[in-house]
């Protein structure tokens, strides 16, 4: 019991599992990863703030508390948690309308949000519920990425042209920098344009140069990452020393000094219940980011990470978030992958990053007065550029014209309709293709393969079938929308065959058998009893087979259930065991257009073996 006991704790708290070896080895590697990812956060901090919609310094107070939090309950030993610009977009467009009137009260709004959010997550951990995140696929997100990241850069083009604009759809945005284009402030545009080219050039070009000069491989990676510090300082010192601000070049302004306010948001039910659906989004979107970031990383190590007890780190993470005056984080990519590459061996290089920002906020924060908003808006462009990838659509384009559906759609409505709509539209195109597909499983009818014991698709291989017997196999578990389905196709291939005797349905892909399929068989085994054809199921799953016990089918099962096809074969008709050539009774074809008939009409008849 005690055993079991500490491990549940350590699971709870993995703190009490890593830190137990912690040494003055690891603590050095700590030290010196927390202080390169604090030069690189601070500025990306200040950057999503602005993103959100909040004041700087809110993206600071979002990066301190967070991260301790994360380090005490998070699995991953290198997952730096904090801003990042998809969940700030998001943040963005959920604060916004609400049409709040002061900046304390979208600053209190945006806090309650990533409350409502953390809370939703260690519910989510609580209920071993991560897998709610799979509904969320691949080909959606990066479509969700690509179109949040053009909005991302899009919104920012305000910044660099010196104007007044906004929307929170591409429509939106693109009427209004239209409509505002002629006050673009010239001196403004100009030093936005230098960071863009710097940044772009540091990004693609600095780590080979450096790598050429002889910097290490990993030293230069990191250098060519914290670019953005250089041009924080450079553009900070040219504001100051050139009075930029008196020409109409736009600065951050003054930004109060000292460590985040701790409060717990306004409880306000009204306004929690309009959060929602959009905590609820951002949660699941967060979740997805961080744990394939955090994933990654631990592969790179040999380490383990629990989904289920990340949604506890991130929903802690979120909750300290929000009582230190922040917004909703999670673990970011590029930060993550500068923390990996520094060396943070545990998560308390996060606490260490996090006494690093600490220390900024405190002494920093006048030093950046004068940082003009075009700086800032070119790290967002740079950074969210990275995450664009039109190539999705050529990959799912060549792999699957479904999910093709689903990466578009999601595209459309989220650049047409906002952040929440897309996302919506993703999951609900992706499951509707799937109830789809599934409602019209590959049905094939399967001849012995001569010589051996395999049973392969007639349409495919050359093999020996019979007369008397027909054999499907269906390539799909048995459920509510596909059981008439099989019911119609079953019913027509038997009426195309007036010498059958027995019928098998041959069940080495099906993982399930719902209620409603259930009834399906017992008709067809009926409909089949009355016409003299006896109905028999092979390669019948364990756990599908316990449950058919559980019922009184087997009972009346008018054939039998063998262990695998070629025993079936061998019992209804051992004829076609014999050696010879293959041969074949004619093949029904129910649906002109089967993916079967296709590939066969495509491939000139029959294909390799390797297909089934």
């Amino acid at each position: 019991m005690k055993n079991g006991s500490g491990r549940g704790v350590r699971r709870v708290l993995p703190i009490l599992d890593w830190g137990r070896g912690y040494g003055i080895g690891i603590l050095i590697d700590d030290l010196l990863a927390a202080m390169i990812v604090t030069i690189m956060l601070v500025p990306q901090s200040l950057a999503y703030a602005m993103l959100a919609g909040l004041p700087p310094q809110v993206g600071l107070y979002a990066s301190i508390l967070p991260l301790v939090a994360y380090a005490l309950f998070g699995t991953s030993r290198t997952l730096a948690v904090g801003p990042v610009a998809v969940i700030s977009l998001m943040t963005a467009a959920a604060v916004g309308q609400l049409g709040l009137a002061t900046q304390g009260e979208t600053i209190a709004a945006a806090a309650a949000l990533a409350l409502v959010s953390g809370l939703m997550l260690i519910l989510m951990g609580l209920f071993r519920l991560g897998f709610l995140a799979n509904f969320l696929s691949h080909p959606v997100i990066s479509g969700f990425i690509t179109a949040s990241g053009i909005l991302i850069a899009l919104s920012q083009m305000r910044h660099i042209l010196g104007i007044e604009a906004g929307g929170h759809t591409l429509p939106e945005m693109l009427l209004s920098l239209w409509r505002n284009i002629g006050d673009t402030n010239l001196s403004t545009l100009f030093l936005g344009l230098v960071v863009l080219v710097v940044l772009f050039g540091a990004r693609s070009r600095l780590k080979p140069l450096l790598a050429r000069i002889g910097l290490p491989a990993r030293a230069a990676d990191i250098a060519a990452k914290i670019a953005p510090i250089v041009a924080v300082a450079a553009t900070v010192a040219a504001a100051y020393l050139m009075v930029l601000p008196e020409v109409g070049v736009r600065i951050v302004g003054e930004i109060p000094a000292g460590l985040p306010p701790f409060a717990l948001p306004p409880f306000e039910p009204a306004l929690w219940l309009r959060l929602a659906g959009a905590a609820l989004l951002i949660s699941v979107i967060g979740f997805v980011e961080s744990v394939s970031v955090a994933q990654t990383l631990a592969a790179k190590r040999r380490e383990r990470i629990d989904p289920d007890q990340e949604l506890t780190g991130l929903g802690a993470a979120n909750i300290a978030s929000a009582i230190s005056g922040g917004f909703p984080v999670t673990g970011g990519f590029a930060r993550s992958v500068v923390n990996f590459d520094a060396g943070a061996r545990t998560p308390a290089a996060g606490a260490f990053t996090a006494a690093g920002i600490a220390l900024g906020t405190l002494y920093l924060t006048p030093w950046l007065t004068y940082l003009p908003q075009a700086t800032l808006a070119a790290t967002i462009i740079v950074a969210v550029l990275g995450l664009v990838d039109f190539g999705v659509l050529k990959r799912t384009w060549n792999y699957s014209r479904a999910d093709l559906a689903a990466v578009a759609a999601t595209i459309i409505a989220t650049l047409g309709f906002g952040v929440e709509a897309g996302v919506t539209a993703g999951v609900l195109v992706s499951l509707a293709l799937f109830l789809y597909r599934t409602s019209r499983p590959h049905i094939a009818v399967v001849g012995l393969v001569p010589g051996t014991e395999h049973f392969r698709n007639v349409l495919r291989h050359d093999v020996r079938t019979s007369r008397r017997v027909l054999t499907l196999r269906v390539d799909e578990s048995l459920y509510f929308a596909n059981a008439r389905y099989l019911e119609d196709r079953l019913y027509d291939m038997v009426a195309a065959r007036p010498d059958l005797e027995h019928a098998i349905l041959m069940c080495s892909a099906v993982n399930e058998i719902d209620a409603s399929a259930m009834e399906s068989l017992e008709t067809i085994n009926e409909r089949l009893k009355a016409i003299g054809v006896a109905f028999h199921l092979s390669e019948v799953k364990g756990p599908v087979m316990d449950r058919l016990k559980r019922t009184d089918f087997l009972h009346r099962l008018t054939g039998e259930v063998f262990l695998s096809q070629y025993q079936a074969m061998a019992a209804l008709d051992p004829e076609i065991l014999e050696d010879g050539p293959a041969r074949q009774v004619p093949v029904f074809r129910a649906d002109p257009d089967a993916s079967d008939d296709a590939a066969a009409r495509r491939d000139g008849g029959r294909q390799s073996s390797c297909s089934s």
